[in-house]
């Protein structure tokens, strides 16, 4: 190659090799994402979220592995990550300080930033268990997931509110899916976004039994937590259903702290809509991840570079989310 050409090709190359935004001087140096255990949907989603931010906003995004949507709750609160992944539900307790695992302290210093999707209770068994019925459990071991994440915080109470005295284990979504192949748990009961990697990777490898419950069991459950909404899996999410599956779920939202600034949430979130396609093709629950559902907030005050993106694409905010207000 002449060198003229060489050098005409090498500045199109270093040019094409940068961010399509140099990081603002005033951001963080960089962003660390807490999601929850392997198995889940909040890993993926988090490691595509992150590439996403790096990419176009130059600003070097990690997606960690965490307990869970509690435990992203006390990173965010001691700065051990600056966004994090959680259920509205626990979003709620840590509000409030009303969870077990709060301790009885507020977690006030944390924002709303944006709807992820439906975080929908599963319960399953191996289909050679012949294990049918909820009855059929009480005194089984049931895999639940990590302790501070979703499942790991509601499913023992759940299970409580059903009358099932279940053996709980405590675990990633992904050991508890090797122990139940193993035959050495009973059941695995996750809350995850759809389709559960850790649900369908067991099922490549042998059918499942989805447990039903009862609507009387469903509207029982929804009305001791009433943050909790009904849902409904699809039966084309998963082979081993054969019908769609009506259960019980909690949204999902990312979190950040107070102290974000705001011209970055407000790119974090320009960024991240306007390649919704792209996140939904590598994690198909992020399909749900669109503007509009922001109104499944209800309580949380949203981030103010959040607040002035929503009200650019015309969606109302309520005034009670609106920090100060």
């Amino acid at each position: 190659m002449k060198p003229g050409k060489l050098l005409v090709f090498l500045i199109f190359a270093l040019a094409s090799s940068q961010p399509a935004k140099a990081a603002n001087p005033d951001w963080p140096k960089s962003l660390t994402v807490g999601t929850a255990s392997p198995g889940g949907v909040y890993v993926p989603y988090g490691r595509a979220l992150a590439k996403l931010w790096t990419e176009k906003l130059g600003i070097p995004a990690d997606a960690v592995a965490t307990q869970g949507a509690a435990h992203n709750f006390r990173l965010l609160d001691v700065g051990g990550a600056q966004i994090g992944m959680t259920t509205m539900g626990i979003a709620l307790q840590g509000w409030n300080g009303t969870g077990q695992w709060t301790a009885g302290k507020q977690f006030r210093d944390v924002r709303a930033l944006f709807p992820m999707f439906d975080t929908a209770f599963h319960l399953v068994v191996l289909r050679r268990s012949g294990i049918t019925t909820l009855a059929q459990l009480d005194k089984r071991s049931l895999g639940v997931g990590p302790r501070a994440g979703t499942s790991g915080t509601y499913v023992p109470d759940i299970m409580r509110i059903l009358g099932i005295a279940a053996e709980i284990k405590y675990g990633s979504l992904d050991d508890l899916a090797t122990e139940l192949l193993a035959g050495r748990y009973d059941a695995d009961a996750p809350m995850t976004g759809l389709p559960s990697p850790s649900v369908a990777a067991v099922e490549i490898k042998e059918p499942l039994t989805f447990i039903r419950l009862t609507h009387e069991q469903i509207d029982a459950v929804r009305k001791a937590m009433p943050e909790l909404s009904s849902s409904t899996i699809s039966s084309k999410i998963y082979r081993s259903l054969e019908s769609d599956y009506d259960t019980f779920g909690v949204y999902n939202f990312a979190i950040g702290r107070a102290d974000l600034p705001d011209e970055l949430v407000y790119q974090l979130l320009k960024v991240l809509f306007e390649n919704a396609q792209a996140l939904a093709a590598e994690v198909p629950a992020a399909l749900e991840t669109i503007p509009r559902n922001v109104d499944k907030d209800t309580f949380l005050p949203l981030h103010p570079g959040a607040i002035r993106y929503y009200r650019e694409r015309g969606i109302q905010i309520e005034p009670k989310l609106v920090p100060g207000t």
